[in-house]
């Protein structure tokens, strides 16, 4: 009689683990390419990721998944709210502060039991709210020896911000409550301008010369002056910072030794050989692969730290592990590196997710998703209520292998900052599996572009004026106009959305952060920190 007892009192307590909601970690990156990530299979074979890999070959590697606003703060108060930008009020880098008065999915995975951390870039000029813990970066943060605040307290770090966001990550999920599920949002600088690699990785890759993108010279001919008169390309933006050619000012005697035992020698040789025009770009797209890759690898390496956490403490089976980055980046495609654009490196974020028991190991899914489905998806992972008037919608069951009949065929896009920092012009747009149309539309341009990505998947072409393409264009433009209803966005939007910066010839350029009422933050707080446009 006693066994009995035990043997129902067991199978009571593995039933109510079985029924308890599963941890989550979701490691997040800034201007991660999936061209860096090997599972991705980009065709200049850049960089081995064995970690990242490991959660594709476990889990759910997700082909296409967008972002609505290719811009790094936007698109984190987009995760926060599942939102749109126009609808959480942060549009941009320039003027822009969260409002973390509205509904957000932290808040209501906390009232309902879940410990949630917040660690790393945060960049949403308000203090997190919803988490149990923060400890994030001021504003962009730094790669050295980096400031941070810790839950409200300014503290500063020796090291590298990659492998210290990794330390404190482990340290705080190695002292949490053990008894209550937990969500740990790790959010990496790594691999954000300007590329600084870890002291352990400068001349990992030997002095390899790297494949060029097969447009790394693309003369834009035939294009809207929106995507001719740019200021992120590598011919004429990158700067001595960029590649290398003056040293960080923030870097200790040690780290600094190090730093100009590898980089002194290239630079002196790079001097003698003074190289312009195409000769430069080359040059230049070199030590851009040399850094940005090293920056991913050391994110790579962190992701390994968590998941042998996992393993090590028997939480793998029940923790939902998640990687993405707030958009794509360029790798030279189109000759240029950031992001902010409709086209594919930049609109297409990486997005990797393995949960055991429940995803398919090694599957993929070519199905649109986007970073404004995270919210709810954290919320239907977490058994807790979704949160109102969301744009998104749960990503559970496509990760069952379930796709709804009626999921997306089409997304709505909408850019906004401009002049600053990278000239590019404000544009919006609908993106379907082949097609894209894009309007640009301000100052001084009012063009649309049509993509074929099935007869130009380099997309170095517009298809908007011929006329095998007026049905649709025609079709496409509805569309558009469906979607801006249905996120109930008017466009054009009001000035202040841009930033603050005067377009040319403006006489009276907006002054002030946005008015009440349009999503404004409420208080400076600190864990926005000093803003650097980007």
């Amino acid at each position: 009689m006693i066994r009995s007892l035990l043997a129902t009192l067991l199978l009571a307590s593995a039933a109510s683990a079985a029924q308890q909601p599963p941890n989550i970690v979701f490691i997040f990156c800034d201007d991660l390419a999936y061209q860096a990530i090997s599972c991705y299979g980009d065709h200049r074979k850049l960089l081995d990721t064995p970690n990242m890999d490991r959660l594709a070959k476990e889990g759910m590697r997700f082909d296409r998944c967008l972002v609505t606003n290719s811009i790094c703060g936007p698109s984190r108060a987009v995760i926060q709210t599942g939102k749109y930008s126009h609808a959480n009020g942060f549009y941009n880098n320039s003027n822009s502060k969260f409002d973390s008065s509205q509904p957000t999915f932290p808040k209501v995975m906390h009232e309902h039991g879940y410990q949630m951390a917040m660690i790393g870039k945060w960049h949403l000029m308000t203090d997190p709210v919803g988490y149990d813990y923060w400890h994030v970066l001021p504003g962009q943060g730094a790669y050295y020896n980096p400031p941070m605040i810790d839950n409200g307290k300014n503290v500063k770090h020796e090291g590298y911000v990659t492998d210290i966001i990794g330390d404190i990550t482990l340290d705080w999920l190695k002292q949490r409550d053990k008894t209550k599920p937990f969500m740990m949002m790790c959010q990496h600088k790594a691999p954000h301008r300007e590329w600084e690699p870890p002291v352990r990785y400068l001349g990992f890759d030997k002095d390899r010369v790297y494949e060029e993108p097969e447009t790394l010279f693309d003369s834009y001919s035939g294009r809207s002056k929106a995507v001719s008169d740019h200021d992120m390309g590598i011919d004429r933006t990158m700067t001595d910072r960029d590649t290398k050619l003056v040293v960080p000012g923030n870097l200790n005697e040690e780290q600094k030794k190090a730093w100009n035992a590898y980089y002194e020698p290239r630079n002196a040789k790079y001097r003698e050989a003074a190289p312009a025009g195409r000769d430069l770009v080359k040059w230049r797209y070199q030590r851009y692969m040399h850094d940005y890759l090293a920056c991913v690898k050391a994110v790579d390496d962190n992701v390994g730290r968590v998941l042998d956490y996992l393993d090590k403490e028997g939480l793998t089976e029940n923790t939902v592990v998640m990687l993405s980055s707030d958009q794509g980046f360029y790798l030279g495609e189109h000759g240029w590196f950031d992001k902010r654009w409709i086209f594919e490196e930049s609109l297409r974020t990486p997005f990797l997710v393995r949960w055991p028991g429940v995803i398919k190991p090694g599957s993929t899914s070519s199905k649109i998703v986007s970073l404004i489905d995270f919210a709810s998806t954290f919320l239907d992972i977490a058994q807790c209520p979704n949160l109102p008037d969301v744009h998104g919608r749960s990503l559970v069951p496509i990760f069952k292998g379930e796709t709804p009949a009626d999921w997306r065929k089409s997304l709505y896009y909408h850019y906004y900052e401009y002049p600053v920092p990278h000239h590019v012009r404000p544009h919006y747009g609908v993106i379907t599996d082949r097609y894209k149309l894009i309007h640009y539309y301000t100052p001084d341009v009012d063009d649309w572009e049509l993509m074929d990505r099935e007869k130009d998947p380099l997309e170095v072409k517009s298809f908007y004026s011929d006329p095998a393409y007026a049905d649709t264009v025609k079709e496409l433009k509805a569309e558009i106009v469906r979607l801006q209803a249905e996120v109930k966005e008017t466009v054009p939007p009001p000035r202040f959305t841009h930033g603050n910066k005067a377009f040319d010839g403006e006489k009276n350029p907006p002054t002030q952060e946005q008015p009440k009422g349009q999503g404004a933050g409420k208080g400076k707080g600190k864990g926005g920190g000093k803003k650097k446009a980007e």
